[in-house]
């Protein structure tokens, strides 16, 4: 048999990365499929009477098997792809949609739970398993249980659609990532460029057998060369090229994608009785409705605007004295705000990143979590990794109790998507008695060690390292019963709490005293640089606020209303960011084609929620600031009400439990030199 389709024998359980070949999935989905699909049947052709157990229950720990390989799969497509596993992967996505349609859409099942659902007055559960029961209720009534028939058929050819639709969307713009390559091979080129960044494009160039430096459109060699080039013409070619990712009306092109993802959706929310997709979204979310979050995004807009137009008016004079640019253009962004913070502050990420070398910054991650929440971080080799750059732990609590394993993937390369993100190949939950720890992942794309120097990150990577590390926290320290409400499994706008919330530290005196010492010296960093990071935090704070609002009003655009109007992706995009635009806008660049976050991802309808979950992190943080960072009554109320409990209550009773109040935007705002 398949080793995907048997129990793993490997230390901890954890996935035989190193057994499993590309030709084992397609065969192994089928066979988990068949086998969830009678664990379906027993259940639903129970002739006993429904109950919570044989139920609800049941149908949660149903096709165990098919999540753990769905979860190994996945997770490969995004950091570790290839042409074979694209491939199954656009395969496998319509059998799995149809297989969810098959449970959602089977009324007989959706009979029973209605029965369990109808009597829960008197069924005396839980609170976790009345959490759980709405959910599954609603699993179904969502979509489209109490359709007819006919309706159904439409909406599994939706969900079809759908599931193909996001897939190719995200191989377009990976292989767009990809494809594109800045070969320099004039030195005078390269002028402004740090030494670092200059050894990275060599070696990038080298392992290419080119002669030369090469950048390409992977973070850790598009930002540096955004950031310090002096050529303005090639900053122009770079961005152009980052910008018009999927873009070109070629065979990458997403515009036609994106139209009919919008328009499936659109249809999808009609069919089960919602106005429009972020309608049916938001009615999951803290936020609850499109016009909660357009009031939310405009109001932040009225603050944050003045701040961000009186910044690029400061910018554009900067730049026009220093180098008589007359007019400002998204190419220049990064570059002249690095040279007028350093003017300003005297400080640049080059300053910072000889005492934030990798291994450093993990341990000092690391230690943040012990001093916290008591948990010991083990490296071991014990067990099987996808990639050799993947380090692996061992995580446990002050009693040596398995927490969870961790696994970290830091460095870029081709089968990787740019970005960062946290995941998991195991969750957390208790069946039979017995307690199953999570495997938690994050992946990262940071700059790779050179012939001459560690991996030294910008202080942008460390607060991103602090980021998908709060992410992993809220998996590992989860301690629920049922699978699908534990760790990050909450909703939407809440997730992004743990992981905000973490890179608070990174601005901490005390904090960076734990990691922040030169990769060379030992000397740990002075204390004018943790002022100057400190000071310099709120630095351009009102355009990076208007940015991210312009995200939130984009995806809004395409999903609070009806898309079948619209015709041109350019046009409406334009049309989105009207009132958030600074920079003049580039004809060949369009956001939407590559906004992966939210045509392949799971942000539709809810990018605003990194700016509401700031505000959550804001007022949060000023909890822990009042008491001490390191405060072990406080630590211990946010790991009880908000890390350990996932989505087993509502996110404003938890938050509420942890901080005795509703949050109040005021700490944000502050912090963000928004207001005084």
């Amino acid at each position: 048999m398949n080793i995907l389709n048997k129990k793993f024998t490997t230390n901890y359980n954890t996935a035989p990365f190193s057994q499993i070949k590309d030709d084992h999935f397609l065969p192994a989905f089928k066979l988990a499929i068949k086998e969830a699909k009678k664990e379906i049947d027993a259940i639903t052709n129970n002739n006993e009477f429904p109950t919570f157990k044989n139920t609800i229950e049941a149908l949660e720990y149903s096709g165990e098997q098919l999540d753990r390989i769905s979860s190994i799969f996945f997770n490969l497509n995004s950091a570790e792809t290839n042409e074979t596993i694209q491939k199954i992967a656009q395969e496998v996505s319509p059998l799995l949609s149809e297989f969810g349609n098959d449970i959602t859409l089977n009324q007989k099942l959706f009979q029973r739970v209605k029965e369990v659902y109808n009597s829960k007055e008197d069924l005396n559960l839980s609170i976790e398993q009345t959490t759980l029961l709405d959910k599954k209720y609603k699993s179904f009534s969502r979509n489209g249980a109490n359709l007819p028939e006919d309706k159904k058929q439409i909406l599994r050819d939706i969900d079809k659609q759908l599931s193909t639709l996001k897939l190719k969307f995200g191989e377009n713009v990976l292989a767009e990532t990809n494809k594109f390559e800045l070969l320099i091979t004039d030195k005078d080129d390269l002028k402004g460029l740090p030494e670092g960044a200059i050894e990275a494009a060599k070696q990038l160039a080298e392992s290419k057998d080119k002669d030369g430096w090469m950048i390409t459109l992977d973070y850790p060699s598009y930002i540096p060369f955004m950031t310090y080039a002096d050529n303005r013409e090639l900053r122009k070619k770079l961005s152009i090229a980052f910008g018009s990712k999927a873009f070109k009306n070629d065979t990458l092109d997403n515009q036609d994608i994106v139209l009919q993802i919008a328009k499936l959706r659109h249809e999808r929310a009609n069919l089960l009785g919602y106005k429009t997709h972020a309608d049916f979204v938001l009615e999951e979310r803290m936020a609850e409705t499109p016009q909660k979050v357009n009031r939310f995004l405009n109001d932040l807009l009225d603050k944050a605007k003045p701040a961000a137009e009186r910044e690029f008016a400061n910018l554009q004079n900067f730049a026009k004295d220093l180098d008589g640019i007359e007019k400002l253009q998204k190419w220049d962004s990064a570059y002249y705000s690095e040279k007028l913070k350093q003017k300003l502050f005297s400080l640049d990420d080059e300053q910072l990143k000889p005492y934030f070398k990798l291994e450093n910054v993990i341990n000092g991650a690391f230690t943040i979590a012990q001093k916290l929440f008591g948990l010991q971080f083990e490296e071991i080799d014990s067990i099987d990794k996808y990639h050799e750059d993947v380090l692996t732990y061992k995580v446990t609590n002050e009693n040596g109790d398995l927490v969870s394993i961790f696994y970290a993937d830091f460095f870029p390369r081709a089968g990787k998507r740019n970005g960062a993100w946290m995941t998991s190949y195991k969750p957390q939950f208790i069946k039979n008695d017995k307690m199953e720890r999570p495997h938690v992942s994050i992946v990262c794309n940071f700059t790779k060690p050179t012939k001459s120097k560690p991996s030294l990150l910008t202080f942008n990577e460390v607060t991103t390292l602090f980021h998908e590390f709060g992410h992993a926290l809220h998996g590992m320290l989860a301690n629920t019963t049922y699978p699908s409400l534990s760790g990050t499994s909450v909703y939407w706008d809440f997730v992004e709490l743990p992981s905000q919330v973490m890179e608070n530290w990174c601005y901490e005196k005390e904090a960076l005293e734990l990691f922040a010492t030169h990769y060379q010296t030992g000397e740990v960093i002075p204390m004018d640089l943790i002022q100057k990071i400190k000071e310099s935090a709120t630095f351009h704070e009102g355009m990076q606020t208007l940015r991210q609002i312009s995200f939130g009003i984009l995806d809004m655009s395409w999903h609070a209303q009806d898309p079948s109007h619209i015709s041109h992706v350019k046009s409406h995009e334009k049309e989105a960011f009207k009132n958030t635009a600074l920079y003049p806008d580039v004809e060949k660049n369009c956001m939407s084609t590559a906004f992966a976050h939210i045509f392949q991802g799971g942000y539709s309808s809810g990018y605003y929620s990194y700016k509401w979950a700031e505000v959550l992190d804001a007022d949060a943080f000023e909890y822990f600031k009042k008491e001490g960072i390191f405060n072990k009554t406080v630590a211990s109320k946010f790991k009880d009400n908000v890390l350990s409990k996932g989505g087993t209550e509502n996110p404003m009773t938890l938050y509420k439990r942890f901080r005795g109040q509703e949050p109040k935007p005021e700490a944000l705002l502050k912090r963000a030199g928004l207001i005084k």
